[in-house]
């Protein structure tokens, strides 16, 4: 079952509560509720005329750049191997819009989305994914480059979920592919296993129609069965678990239930609060992302999440039009999810999907 509008709410609502985090990402509770109000903030900071995404967004467009850049030169949806050295080829290209440095013996930039000028700003970069991109070689799973486990490498796979169907691709395999393009720049298996579990979890959303208690569950089973040998797999498990249990009581204050979780600065933890807020306001996204964002940790990337995971499971229409307004590159965000959904040219328009993913020209 593809539906394009969960596509399309799936990197739209992780935009809308990663723009609406951004602005407070780094304030301490006291300063959040105190500018904002008892509810804290509920409406985009406006800045420049936009609400403003953050690395987080811009990382997750180049993710999906990065499968569809693999598939244009020919590779298959049956060979998962090639699949990480795309992704981090965009990756570097994303790493040129927040640094503007001649990168000299880097490749030449392969991802369309670095002609878009809006791009083109360093919005809060994170310091592993940024040191992690200047080594020669990336990551992965088996050759760790560190021992990052921050929420660099989950805020950024929901692509992988949205991507790939199963009568292509098992589950197994699109668990792995998310390990993997997390761990090419965060490498503690804390770092990745939560990205493998998010684009699992985004996959049986957006593919089979499921609730999010039953997606989480899905995606439990899957990297459990996966990664049967991991050491760092029994505190991902309890965390998760007590996201669940937590969403469950309804007496329990919002607030209360992330405090309990963390503060989202680490990937185990960033899943387990956007687990959390999804569960616990599944119908309602709106109260989803405030929840997520209201806290004095990592605001952006659990807004981001949260984003991913109701977008999922509601669709676009489910995003109040008050977040769609202003969103910075709001269009952008909706063409990309589009050739995620199609993931080829559709007729009369060969033109431009070879100026993206073959000649990287576009727009231009």
């Amino acid at each position: 079952m593809k539906d394009i509008n969960r596509y399309r709410g799936c990197l739209i609502g992780g935009a809308v509560g990663d723009a609406l985090g951004y602005p407070v990402e780094f304030w301490l509770e006291e300063e959040i509720f105190s500018h904002y109000g008892k509810k804290g903030i509920t409406e985009y900071a406006i800045e420049n005329g936009g609400a403003l995404i953050s690395d987080d967004t811009q990382m997750t467009l180049f993710t999906a750049n990065g499968l569809l850049l693999a598939a244009a030169n020919g590779e298959s949806l049956t060979n998962l191997n090639v699949y990480p050295q795309y992704i981090g080829i965009c990756y570097r290209d994303w790493l040129k819009t927040q640094t503007f440095e001649d990168f000299g013996v880097l490749p030449q930039t392969a991802a369309w989305l670095n002609n878009i000028p809006a791009l083109n700003h360093p919005r809060a970069p994170g310091n592993t994914c940024i040191s992690a991109l200047f080594n020669p070689v990336l990551g992965s799973m088996d050759v760790p480059l560190n021992e990052s486990k921050g929420c660099g490498g989950v805020m950024r796979v929901a692509p992988i979920g949205l991507y790939f169907d199963d009568d292509v691709t098992p589950p197994e395999e699109i668990t792995w592919l998310g390990g993997e393009a997390a761990a090419l720049t965060h490498g503690h298996e804390l770092g990745y296993l939560p990205a493998a579990m998010l684009a699992q979890i985004i996959h049986r959303l957006v593919h089979h129609d499921t609730t999010v208690l039953e997606a989480v569950e899905d995606a439990k089973t899957a990297i459990l069965s996966f990664f049967p040998n991991t050491i760092a797999m029994q505190a991902l498990m309890k965390l998760v678990d007590l996201s669940i249990s937590y969403a469950s009581l309804p007496f329990m204050d919002s607030l209360d239930g992330i405090h309990m979780l963390g503060e989202g600065w680490v990937a185990e933890e960033t899943l387990a609060i956007a687990i959390y807020c999804a569960l616990r306001y599944e119908t309602d996204f709106e109260a989803a992302i405030i929840a997520a964002v209201n806290h004095g940790g990592d605001s952006d990337s659990t807004g981001a999440v949260t984003g991913n995971i109701l977008g999922a499971r509601l669709g676009l229409e489910a995003i109040p039009k008050k977040f769609l307004d202003h969103l910075e590159l709001r269009d952008t965000i909706q063409e990309i999810a589009d050739d995620l959904f199609y993931r080829k040219p559709l007729p009369g328009k060969e033109a431009i999907w070879d100026a993206k993913y073959l000649h990287h020209s576009y727009p231009g």
